[in-house]
Formats: C-alpha cells, sequence, structure tokens
C-alpha cells in the first residue's frame, strides 16, 4: 500500500502539471462534453466523426491539439482516482492491520468531488470559482496522499527537538497562507489576468488609481468565461493582489525556515527548513519571469509544479515538528 500511495503521490503531481498545462494552453473547453469528448472516448479523428462532431457542437469546432490536452489530463486523472480507490478499498479491507483508515476514506471523498469539479469546469464553461476551486482540490488530494504516506513512514528526527514544537502552529499557518497565495494565482489564472500586469516590480499606469476590489473577487454575468469576463481593473486588481500575496508568503516562510534553522538541532530539520526557503525562491524567480517574459508557456507550468512542491516541503515541515519531534 505504501508503494501504491508513492506512485499515487506522483501521479498527482502529473495530473496538476497536465491540468495547468491543458489551462495555459486555452484547452480547458477543448472538449465541450464529459466525460468524453465530442461523445467518443478519445478524440475524433475520423472526418465523418469531426463532421458529426462540428455538427452536434458548431459553436466549437474541434480542435484536435486542444482537444488532445484535455483528454490526456482527463485520463491521468482517472487512472489517479482509480488508484485512490484501491487504497480506500485496501484499507477497509487491512484496517485491522495497522493501516490508516480514515484519510483513505477521505481522500477517495475528495476525489470523487474532484470529478465534479473537473465536470463542472466544462459544463459551467470555465466559471472562475469552480476552476480555482478544481486547482485546489487538485493540490488537496496530493497534500493528503503525501501526508498519509508520512504517516507510513515510521521516520523519527535523531535526538528530538522539543524546543522546536512552539514552532509547529507557525509552520501550519504557514500553510494556510500559502494555499491563500495558491488560491490569489488560480483566480488570477482562471480570470486570465496574468498579464493584467506587464511591468515589475510595480504595474504599469496609473494603477493606484484603479482598484476594484468588489469587482475583481465577484463573478460576473456571462454565457461563457474563456477568456475571462472581468474588465481590464478588476484584473490588474487581480494580479496585484496576487503579487502582495507573494511578498507576504515569502516574508513569513522565510522567517519560519530562519527560526526553524536557528533553533533546530537536528540536522534533518535543519535540511528541511534550508528546502522549503530554495523552493520558495525558485517560486517567486519563476513568478518575476512569467511578468517579465509575458507568461512563457513551460515557466507558467513549472510554476504550478514548484507551487505543488513548495506545499509538499510545508506538509512534511509542520508533520515533522507536531508529530515527529
Amino acid at each position: 500500500m505504501k508503494k501504491l500511495v508513492l506512485v499515487s503521490i506522483l501521479l498527482a503531481l502529473v495530473v496538476i502539471v497536465l491540468g495547468a498545462y491543458t489551462r495555459l494552453t486555452d484547452a480547458g473547453l477543448g472538449c465541450p462534453d464529459w466525460p468524453g469528448c465530442y461523445g467518443h472516448l478519445t478524440i475524433p479523428q475520423t472526418e465523418e466523426h469531426i463532421a458529426k462532431a462540428n455538427e452536434a457542437f458548431p459553436e466549437r469546432p474541434v480542435e484536435a491539439e486542444k482537444a488532445w490536452n484535455e483528454m490526456v489530463h482527463r485520463y491521468f486523472a482517472a487512472a489517479l482516482g482509480f488508484f485512490i480507490l484501491v487504497i480506500a478499498i485496501i484499507a477497509i479491507t487491512k484496517r485491522g492491520y495497522n493501516q490508516p483508515l480514515k484519510l483513505p476514506l477521505v481522500l477517495l471523498g475528495l476525489v470523487i468531488f474532484q470529478g465534479m469539479l473537473g465536470m463542472w469546469t466544462v459544463t459551467l464553461n470555465l466559471l472562475p470559482a469552480v476552476v480555482m476551486g478544481h486547482l485546489l482540490g487538485g493540490f488537496t488530494v496530493l497534500s493528503c496522499l503525501f501526508l498519509l504516506y508520512l504517516r507510513m513512514s515510521h521516520f523519527r528526527v535523531p535526538g528530538g527537538d522539543p524546543q522546536l514544537k512552539p514552532l509547529a502552529k507557525y509552520a501550519a499557518l504557514g500553510i494556510v497562507i500559502l494555499v491563500c497565495q495558491i488560491a490569489l494565482g488560480g483566480w488570477t489564472s482562471a480570470n486570465y489576468a496574468a498579464l493584467a500586469c506587464t511591468e515589475f516590480p510595480l504595474c504599469q499606469g496609473n494603477w493606484t488609481e484603479r482598484w476594484d476590489f468588489a469587482g475583481a473577487f465577484s463573478i460576473p454575468d456571462a454565457d461563457n468565461y474563456e477568456f475571462g469576463a472581468h474588465d481590464y481593473d478588476e484584473r490588474m486588481t487581480m494580479h496585484v493582489m496576487h503579487r502582495i500575496g507573494a511578498i507576504v508568503t515569502f516574508i513569513y516562510l522565510c522567517w519560519l525556515g530562519i527560526a526553524v534553522y536557528t533553533r533546530a538541532a537536528s540536522q534533518a530539520v535543519k535540511s528541511l527548513s534550508v528546502l522549503m526557503v530554495l523552493v520558495l525562491g525558485v517560486q517567486v524567480l519563476l513568478g518575476i519571469s512569467n511578468v517579465v517574459y509575458s507568461l512563457p508557456l513551460t515557466v507558467a507550468v513549472a510554476h504550478n509544479a514548484v507551487a505543488a512542491c513548495l506545499l509538499l516541503v510545508m506538509v512534511m515541515l509542520t508533520y515533522t515538528l507536531y508529530r515527529k519531534i
């Protein structure tokens, strides 16, 4: 089961990366129906099937590249769901053998709800709240899988570090701050606001006079949210708030890393705090590169992947401080 959980963690990372790639290539509606694609389990390929698909969805003619991006993401997500189902079944059947039970069942519920969010992403035409929820759901599944793996790993910090125990609550707060920042990033991306500010470190023009918080965090009434439905001032506000969140997250996690490093007697804990700060630094550089180089696809996808890695490091650090010290 431990090996199955490890494979599921890797698969969840792949699903998150594929989800980011799908969103950034504007392929979120590459298949206008769900769970298939134009009524097929794969992409329509013959001229006859393509003609029928275009007739059935005249507003969304077949674009093979986008459709493949969407379906590959669905295939991997379905595989992850199957793996988590197997993990839950094993946990139920082996519950008398010191196997975790609650967390696998929570994971099963999460992945079912995540599948529903994937469906609503398509049927509600990329409604921003659903798109952001789908992103957060993916990160939640990944974090819970990693937490399950840690619970099944019987490691301990050599010698213990009782003086670090008070920092555990600050590490947990760090996770909350990081998740809020990921949500801000998801909201910015879901509303196509990543390039609302093209200058760094400040936004261009008279941006301080164009704040619109109410509009930025509302959902306009629209039939289709592809390419965004907010005006420029609202998108600019989203983008700037994401930058402000990045500053807050960076300062807090740097402080946490320094606090853990200076108090830790264990080299393992020191190394974990250093790793957290290094991953945080890479994430900040990727975020800056997105602005400076106008959202290159590889950098934007990496920004999502490194955010997932940073969250995993924070989960491990918090778990270590709470359970293993």
